[in-house]
């Protein structure tokens, strides 16, 4: 077997081989007319992505499943132990193949939130440390709102011929979540979220978008640091 060198490259620290960054989001899920059903995993790859560049670690791709709440039906999701089996099905097979140690999972869903009451067993069963970082789901504003047209602008993805339509939430009712009821009843939040839309409608701001991706990058590289040192 080969000696890797394992100091080769742009690497401050070899320690950094140790440890995954893998993106968690949703791929079936809609957001409006303007921005696509998978605007979460790509946010989420990006930010997991720019985080491996600058750090060193590695990169490890993106979880496929994700989770949602029931009385949030505005895309495709499994059930929180479906996604819980995969994550640890992923994170098992990066271990074995990459030799990793630690992990850091970039969550860019905010229905995948349950899943931090999971992660002691999660840890448990890949023998790893596991960190989910939420940072976008924090700081990125109502569902299919400001905050995800700005950073799907810096993306790419968004597409401007539907922009003008992006807060009717008469017809499009997922953005802000504004039409599930239920839900704006349980979490102030939501209802927050989606009286702002209703409210103020929805913008785009491209140096807005790169601020968010700058913030999440630098909270996940902030875990990295913290992980070096455990």
């Amino acid at each position: 077997m080969a000696e890797l060198r394992y100091r080769a490259g742009n690497i401050r620290d070899p320690g950094v081989h140790k440890i995954g960054i893998i993106a968690l989001g949703s791929h079936l899920e809609n957001h409006g007319p303007a921005l696509p059903i998978d605007t979460d995993a790509k946010i989420g790859a990006h930010i997991a992505f720019q985080s491996a560049l600058k750090s060193g670690a590695k990169f490890l791709g993106v979880i496929f499943p994700a989770y949602e709440l029931d009385e949030i039906d505005h895309g495709v999701h499994v059930s929180l132990d479906v996604l819980k089996e995969n994550v640890i099905e992923t994170l098992n097979s990066a271990k074995r193949f990459l030799d990793i140690e630690k992990v850091v999972i970039v969550n860019a869903h905010g229905g995948n939130l349950p899943l931090m009451a999971e992660i002691w067993d999660i840890e448990e069963q890949t023998d790893l440390i596991v960190v989910m970082n939420n940072k976008i789901i924090s700081s990125e504003g109502p569902h299919a709102g400001s905050g995800e047209l700005s950073m799907a602008k810096v993306l790419g993805i968004i597409n401007e011929n539907e922009l003008d339509k992006q807060a009717d939430v008469n017809k499009y009712v997922e953005v802000g979540l504004h039409g599930f009821k239920k839900a704006r009843e349980n979490d102030p939040n939501i209802e927050e979220g989606a009286l702002d839309v209703e409210e103020n409608g929805v913008y785009v701001d491209e140096e807005y978008g790169q601020q968010l991706f700058n913030l999440a990058i630098d909270t996940v590289l902030f875990d990295i640091e913290k992980l070096l040192d455990f």
